[in-house]
């Protein structure tokens, strides 16, 4: 107690008396001093966020930490999801692929963090936690005895100067020597805490390298750490584009058809396929077919089975317009025209050449450049198409309608520009290309195709759709025009119909040409098909007798645009090619 109490009197004297205060420690420990707390601050707070990122909670037994894992809760969901859909399952391979990956991903981070948790963590809390607050803790203890020995050293200074006032008191003279002892213990406590001290300060400015090691440390059991999970996961990569491309069963739609094709082991596409076998049966008399649209929601859920390679032909059979716009839609996403962007200037050329004679050969040049993939399909379309042509006058879809509709589907450019500039001055060459191919398919192409290549459509009995559109309206339709239509209940396309049979008139009245009287095509008959079926050898009217339509009488209000270079009244209302192409006029 009165040891404390000669602290306390001894710290007021120096520091409100001003009294000397003895200072033991050299500039450099006092500067280590200095630094003590800053590291101790660093290392507290990088030991408590870096514990923080550990996904295994710290201070328990490796299997309880892998059970606690998120990787490990999410390899067992994979793999209990995958039992679930089995392996006959695309997902279910990938789910169980994909839960065993993530499964040992969970032990090497497991191993990542054990590692870091003895090598990094519980050094950085030995540093901020015991070693240098041990410092710290010797640091005040020598300060209570510096103040002891200063205490003494006055305490004893003052009894000096007692003593020589009163000599002729012997107690004076004891007491002093005792002071003076107390002095001296106080001075040699003082130096032996002073030097432990000094000890453990040098020792902690040697040992900075090894603290600085533990954050090397962390980086290099991270990189090894990446290191492994890198290499597990590339080696289940090719495992997983394995599955994915041994996958029959993929979407046909926006893919390459030469893709397409090679996945799925066949010549013809099967959206081809599947919608010209269901419409030879179905739709060949429909009237517009490929012109009317379809409901949206129909076309829509049409095309999604296709994808899926699920098809009920008996449902669909009951909407031809859905069948020819799921058609017109796949020929339209393919990431490259069926024609080709190659040949693209070919067959701009060939319809430029002026010599009807040479005409015909130059689109013929053109067909047998294109790919086989794409020429096998070209040439199964374009059949289906002539055949559709037989019932024109039931259907309305000659030669040159069907061109106008079909065209912008086949055939674009790479750099498509202004819409309203490609569905004017480029459209019109398009037709002048699919026409003449269209109605002399068998010139172009000699000999009978199959069209049922697999086998695999029934044939639905055919009925006309046609009163369905007159009576019911279209599902997809706002309330205006659902209201329009139940007050008129006529067909949706009665305005096109219009227009299409002055199209038909004119294209009559205004050709002047007789079938009959038509000159004969050069013969063909030597020519056999790659697909080795019998070649007609009966002759084919000329292509360029088949001159396009001059003019389009429509219905007031519809826009109508003038053909650059197309000569007087040449005009193709935009709304009109639009509606037929599938293509957006806006």
């Amino acid at each position: 107690m009165k040891k404390q109490f000669n602290r306390m009197r001894q710290l007021a004297n120096q520091t409100v008396g001003r009294a000397e205060k003895t200072e033991v420690l050299n500039e450099d420990l006092l500067q280590v001093e200095k630094r003590l707390e800053l590291v101790k601050q660093v290392s507290h707070s990088t030991h408590k966020k870096l514990a923080a990122c550990l996904q295994g909670q710290q201070g328990v037994d490796v299997d309880k930490k892998s059970k606690k894992l998120p990787l490990t809760t999410l390899a067992q969901c994979m793999v209990e999801g995958a039992a679930m859909l089995g392996d006959e399952s695309l997902l279910g391979k990938m789910l169980k692929l994909c839960g065993e990956t993530q499964d040992r991903l969970a032990h090497e981070l497991l191993s990542f963090e054990s590692t870091i948790e003895r090598d990094v963590i519980e050094p950085l809390y030995d540093l901020a936690e015991v070693e240098i607050p041990n410092i710290q803790k010797q640091r005040k203890h020598l300060a209570k005895l510096v103040l002891d020995m200063d205490s003494a050293r006055t305490r004893y200074y003052q009894s000096t100067k007692s003593s020589g006032l009163s000599s002729n008191l012997p107690s004076t003279g004891a007491k002093a020597d005792h002071l003076r002892e107390e002095m001296e213990e106080a001075a040699n406590r003082m130096e032996i805490c002073r030097d432990q001290l000094s000890a453990d300060m040098y020792s902690f400015m040697a040992k900075e390298i090894d603290y600085a090691s533990y954050f090397q440390t962390l980086i290099e059991v991270q990189a090894e750490y990446h290191r492994k999970s890198l290499e597990l996961l590339q080696s289940v990569l090719p495992q997983i584009k394995a599955h994915q491309e041994t996958w029959v069963e993929k979407p046909c739609y926006g893919k390459p058809l030469e893709e397409h094709l090679a996945l799925s082991g066949r010549d013809i596409a099967f959206p081809i396929e599947a919608c010209v076998t269901m419409l030879l049966e179905c739709g060949m008399q429909e009237e517009g077919l490929f012109r009317i649209a379809p409901s949206a929601s129909k076309l829509k859920k049409l095309k999604a089975s296709l994808d899926c390679g699920v098809l009920d032909v008996q449902e669909y059979s009951a909407d031809p317009h859905a069948i020819a716009g799921a058609l017109k839609s796949y020929l339209r996403e393919l990431p490259e025209p069926l024609m080709t962007f190659d040949l693209y200037n070919d067959w701009i050329q060939a319809s430029n050449i002026q010599d009807q004679d040479k005409r015909p050969q130059a689109l013929l040049n053109a067909c047998e450049k294109l790919p086989p993939a794409n020429n096998n399909n070209f040439k199964y379309l374009i059949k289906f198409l002539s055949k559709l042509t037989e019932y024109q006058d039931v259907n309305k879809m000659t030669p040159g309608n069907i061109a106008i509709v079909l065209g912008p589907n086949l055939l674009w450019t790479h750099d498509e520009g202004n819409i309203t500039e490609m569905m004017t001055t480029v459209s019109l060459q398009i037709v002048g290309i699919i026409e003449p191919i269209i109605q002399h398919a068998d010139w172009f192409f000699p000999g009978e195709i199959e069209f049922n290549v697999t086998g695999n459509y029934g044939s639905p009995v055919h009925t006309n759709h046609n009163a369905n559109y007159s009576s019911m309206p279209s599902p997809d339709m706002d309330q205006i025009d659902r209201k329009q239509n139940d007050q008129s209940r006529r067909p949706l396309s009665v305005a096109t119909d219009n227009m299409m049979l002055e199209f038909y008139k004119k294209d009559g009245k205004e050709a002047g040409t007789n079938p009959s009287q038509r000159p004969l095509l050069p013969d063909r008959s030597h020519v056999r098909p790659v697909d080795g079926s019998a070649v007609s050898s009966q002759p084919v009217a000329h292509p360029s007798q088949h001159p396009l339509p001059i003019q389009l009488h429509l219905p007031t209000g519809i826009r109508h645009h003038r053909l650059p270079g197309s000569g007087p009244g040449c005009h193709y209302p935009v709304a009109l090619l639009s509606t037929l192409t599938g293509w957006d006029s806006h």
